[in-house]
């Protein structure tokens, strides 16, 4: 893998061999990473992998015609012959008027911010093994947990490099850390399954391995006997780990694709409440450690951190340049880079601020709810906003959790749902979607 010096050199020799095979203006990325994994169970090691890739990704344009295309191939051979065929593709392709790079007096200029992304320490596999061991023992301790889907950890690096015919170059680098625990609690028809992980750019972030599997056997263990909860329409509250997929459908209706070809839910709610007053979601790609952090986009514009729903209401979408020129807006530092095609967009570090009660508070007049830990399956429609999902977590009884329940459904539609959330105070910092635990009245439960 490439250091950040090497990278933008590459993705920039890239660009410059594009230019001279005759395209009207070019961006290259570079994308490198490693990893390594230890995988246990039942106190045995059972996997450990290692992996490396490279990739460069090309992008051209000729007039208002692109194309992209990609390699693993690094050699200066293979790379000219790559920005050959791209510019060939792009005079064949159909003409897009909003297609091209973004503009120039938008783009960011270094030095980028220090956001603390990359530890230093290497740990060895024998490391990694040890805090799997740690998180799987510490998970088969707890009392009812029978058996166990293994204990993990890793370990990974990533360098990603962009650079443009307009003049931009930029990098970045990260590291990342993870631990997890899978076990099973309960016999035969009876057993239950949960899982703790947890991720950080420094492993000094990470809770012990110990806590982490406590944390999965205790969830395990606290699943079984569950029942169903009865049907109708009854407060719904989502734990933090699921909450955060609300906050996911809402910026993926944002996004300035989707209002562009008029397949949101949120279209023509540019600015309009959705949320109750004092209602915040915050996207700060500069946060120090952020899991999703980055000084400039995919485009090589600045980022900062946005309010995206301010006061309950809506402050905009989320636009590449394409989207930007389709919508007559700016582009909003908001563009991503995968391995070919065009840029999409992507929140950064994204949280939504606590409320003023405690999650005791939070319930205590709910006679009869749910708490819901798992959602399972795909059921949202993000050109209507139809909500619904099958979930298993807790009934809510008297305003306390009382015992588990499966094998239910929670419905709505996300405008109303969004209208009637309220968030608790406990707000957690360890994923790039923190959410507090989410209170949301109104909803239909199909259980019993």
């Amino acid at each position: 893998m490439l250091n950040s010096a090497q990278a933008e050199d590459r993705a920039a020799a890239l660009v410059a061999l594009a230019r001279r095979a005759g395209a009207d203006a070019a961006d290259a990325i570079y994308a490198g990473s490693s990893s390594e994994s230890v995988q246990v169970r039942l106190g045995a090691l059972e996997d450990v992998e290692r992996s490396e890739s490279e990739h460069l990704d090309l992008r051209v344009f000729v007039g208002r015609r692109s194309a992209s295309i990609g390699s693993s191939d690094l050699t200066e051979a293979a790379l000219a012959e790559l920005a050959d065929r791209a510019v060939a593709m792009a005079r064949a392709a159909p003409d897009d008027l909003y297609a091209g790079l973004a503009p120039d007096d938008l783009l960011a200029r270094g030095p980028w911010p220090d956001l603390d992304l990359r530890d230093p320490a290497e740990p060895s596999p024998h490391m990694l093994r040890e805090r799997a061991l740690a998180a799987e023992d510490a998970a088969r301790a707890v009392a009812g947990v029978t058996n166990s889907e293994g204990g993990a950890a890793s370990a990974s690096a990533r360098v990603f490099a962009l650079a443009t015919s307009h003049g931009f170059v930029g990098s970045s680098s990260g590291t990342g850390h993870s631990i997890s625990a899978t076990v099973v609690a309960g016999e035969g028809s009876a057993m239950q399954r949960d899982y703790a992980w947890r991720s950080a750019r420094h492993l000094a972030d990470l809770p012990s391995a110990e806590e982490i599997g406590r944390m999965a056997g205790e969830r395990a263990v606290s699943r079984l006997n569950p029942g169903r909860p009865p049907s109708g329409p009854i407060p719904v509250v989502f734990d933090p780990r699921v909450g955060g997929t609300l906050i996911g459908h809402l910026v993926g209706a944002m996004a300035g694709s989707a209002i562009a070809r008029r397949a949101s839910f949120l279209l023509d709610r540019d600015g309009a409440r959705l949320f109750a007053p004092g209602v915040v979601v915050i996207d700060d790609p500069l946060r120090q450690r952020g899991l999703a952090s980055r000084a400039f986009d995919g485009e090589g514009l600045p980022t900062a951190a946005r309010h995206l729903v301010d006061d309950g209401s809506v402050t905009g979408w989320l636009m590449d340049s394409a989207a930007a020129r389709q919508l007559g807006g700016r582009p909003t530092g908001h563009a991503v880079r995968g391995a070919g095609g065009a840029p999409g967009v992507s929140p950064s570090n994204l949280h939504l601020a606590p409320g003023a009660l405690s999650v005791a508070e939070l319930i205590a007049d709910i006679a009869e709810g749910v708490l819901v830990t798992e959602l399972i399956g795909q059921g949202v429609n993000g050109v209507t906003g139809d909500y619904s999902r099958g979930a298993s977590g807790f009934r809510i009884i008297n305003g306390e959790i009382a015992r588990p329940a499966a094998e239910f459904t929670v419905a709505g539609n996300l405008i109303a749902m969004f209208a009637a959330l309220t968030p608790a105070n406990d707000l957690e910092w360890h994923r790039s979607v923190n959410v507090p635990t989410i209170r949301v009245d109104g909803m239909t439960v199909a259980g019993d």
